[in-house]
């Protein structure tokens, strides 16, 4: 799989997107989320969160920076959930303030990170990326764009 595009109506079917999404993460994956303000980022994380059966409630880590959740592989194994804003960073200094680095090296975890770009070189080569767009012909559907780690790969 290289890239592939969905269509969501709704916030739910972003949600199921991001559930079925995660069905093909392993742990120790790293996610760039890319999209615009408002575009559904936390909600595809939500249905990743579904899958990994996380108790907590989701929110947008945009004050916060790093939320982290614990949840379950269909397995049964314990798994770390990391849903990362990047939006407030502005320098490298502040990035490892946040723990940044080792965040994303945790080898025990699923990595979700927006606005991936504030990363620069801290950001793994080997990552899915996925990107949500407002579909130009209904401002409540979006497309949804994903990369595997090989596409990402075929790229550098």
């Amino acid at each position: 799989m290289d890239q592939k595009t969905y269509h969501s109506r709704s916030q739910r079917q972003t949600q199921e997107l991001g559930e079925d999404f995660a069905a093909m993460l392993s742990v120790g994956d790293v996610v760039a989320l890319e999209g615009d303000l408002g575009a559904g980022k936390t909600e595809f994380v939500r249905g990743v969160c579904r899958f990994y059966n996380v108790e907590d409630i989701i929110t947008s880590p945009t004050f916060a920076i790093i939320n982290q959740y614990d949840g379950t592989t269909s397995g049964g194994s314990a798994v770390k959930i990391y849903h990362v804003d990047l939006y407030r960073i502005d320098t490298p200094a502040e990035l490892r303030s946040v723990g940044f680095e080792e965040m994303v090296n945790a080898p025990d975890a699923v990595k979700f990170i927006e606005w991936p770009e504030k990363a620069g070189p801290g950001l793994p080569e080997r990552r899915w990326t996925v990107t949500i767009e407002t579909d130009q012909s209904d401002e409540d559907a979006r497309l949804i764009h994903i990369n595997s780690p090989l596409a990402v790969e075929q790229l550098s």
